[in-house]
């Protein structure tokens, strides 16, 4: 027995050794040269960071995540007296616990997020106790608890929300004074649990956020956007469409702006409009005739060619003063990919069966696809129901009932990538007074005693026969039974 006894004592630490081994703290050191988070020789101990542990990373050039499974337990970008770096370019990021950026006083961080997604498991701080900055250009960041922005009064962060979506649980900024936090938001956007308006107001309303360095407006809301959610995005005062950041179909696709007032009332606004999918060809602007879509005219759109799974940057300079010397805009991008067919199935329908069947047309709307294929199906349907589709595989088609109750039909659609699709529900009554009796706001006859959705003899009758009746309390003290 006590043999037994040290053996399992044996046995329990040996699991608790094991267990400590797992979770350890690793240190970023590019040694192997390629910047590559999924090089092990990159870090300290040749592994990789799992679920369980701490990645460090205090040292010039980070890590670059370009390929999905990157793990970490607790991330911190830059910390003691180091400065850290991290890009994330088509991988994932999933982290147990909080990513860190600036975890000490003197330590900076900056994280560069092109495209791919994190997943943050509790907190993201955006500069602990030192600078920080977050560029964000694609992608999505998920965090489960906090998305803060300065934390301690010694913090220091910046968010560029150039594109891409964050969502939170919590949004905080500047939980402590002294803290200097602040959000710049262009094309991306800032998804938050719950009514936050009146603290993301606030934080509007100090200048610590703003959209376009002051050059748009923020769109603020709650509950419309995304149901139960706040939602806050930027428009620039040019009003570009394709939305900066945004996703259309490849093809033909027509760039839009506003027009600003010109210095000099009803004089016209010229602009020079420039597309590229080269985001260094614009920003150098070695050669502008070379990109350029329109050329100081007077106009407010232009259609270009655009090609699929490309993105693209364009600008508008206007000339608003000078002829010769225009005024320099933003650079905004959209996405040319090919998006999802949108799928409406049609409004809901009330109905009733005439000798014990009903027959009615399904008129429904597929966008976003040029070549696709439909099916319509039964999704669920009363116990006796036999609900026949007529053609199934085309869009407008009709359906047969055969019994009083719910039905729910889908209709899905899909070009060969892509697939999207939509409900309709409909719904069978006995009779058409029954079936008008369920629609919303239904207001019955003045003088339709009987509930039959029709004033008659019937009603008169029932009428005459309660004539000069009374049943008012004829005791002014009356018990109730």
């Amino acid at each position: 027995m006590r043999e037994r006894l040290i053996y399992l004592l044996s046995f329990v630490s040996a699991l608790s050794l094991v267990g400590n081994a797992q979770a350890v703290t690793m240190n970023w050191t590019n040694a192997g040269g390629d910047q590559n988070w999924f090089t092990a020789s990159n870090w300290d101990i040749g592994l990789l960071p799992t679920s369980a542990d701490t990645a460090m990373i205090k040292i010039l050039p980070g890590p670059t995540i370009a390929n999905e499974g990157a793990l970490g337990g607790v991330v911190r970008v830059g910390a003691g007296s180091g400065a850290g770096a991290l890009t994330v370019d088509g991988g994932t990021l999933t982290t147990a616990t909080n990513v860190h950026m600036a975890q000490t006083v003197s330590s900076e961080g900056t994280l560069d997020m092109i495209s791919g997604s994190m997943t943050v498991g509790s907190n993201f701080i955006v500069g602990l106790s030192g600078l920080a900055t977050l560029n964000m250009t694609g992608g999505d960041i998920t965090v489960a608890s906090d998305f803060r922005i300065a934390n301690d009064s010694t913090a220091k962060g910046h968010v560029n929300l150039d594109g891409g979506i964050i969502s939170a649980n919590n949004f905080q900024m500047r939980p402590q004074p002294g803290a200097v936090g602040t959000m710049n938001i262009r094309g991306g956007t800032l998804i938050v649990n719950g009514d936050m308006l009146s603290t993301v107001q606030g934080y509007i309303d100090n200048g610590w956020i703003t959209a376009y360095e002051g050059n748009g407006t923020l769109q603020l809301d709650y509950d419309a956007t995304n149901p139960g959610r706040t939602t806050l995005k930027a428009v620039h005062m040019l009003n570009p469409n394709p939305a900066d950041g945004g996703s259309v179909s490849p093809g033909a696709v027509e760039l839009s702006w506003t027009l600003p007032d010109p210095c000099v009332p009803g004089q016209p606004v010229a602009v020079d409009v420039y597309l590229t999918d080269n985001l260094q060809t614009l920003e150098q602007f070695l050669d502008p005739a070379a990109i350029r879509v329109v050329n100081k005219q007077n106009v407010t759109s232009v259609v270009v060619q655009t090609q699929p799974k490309t993105r693209y940057y364009w600008a508008v300079d206007t000339y608003i003063g000078a002829p010769n010397d225009p005024i320099y805009g933003p650079i905004f991008s959209f996405s040319a990919v090919n998006l999802p067919p949108e799928v409406d199935a049609g409004a809901d329908i009330v109905t009733w069966l005439q000798d014990g069947l009903r027959t009615g047309s399904l008129d429904a709307t597929v966008i976003h696809a040029d070549a696709y294929t439909v099916q319509w199906t039964v999704v669920s349907e009363p116990n006796a129901g036999d609900a026949v589709i007529q053609t199934a595989t085309v869009e407008d088609t009709s359906v047969t009932l055969s019994a009083t109750g719910q039905y729910v039909l889908q209709l899905e659609a899909s070009d060969g990538e892509y697939t999207g699709s939509d409900t309709v529900t409909i719904t069978a009554y006995n009779d058409s007074c029954e079936a008008a009796q369920s629609v919303p706001g239904y207001q019955p006859l003045v003088g339709d005693l009987n509930g039959d959705c029709r004033v008659d003899d019937t009603d008169l009758a029932l009428l005459q026969e309660n004539w000069l009746k009374d049943n008012s309390l004829t005791q002014d003290w009356f018990p109730l039974p």
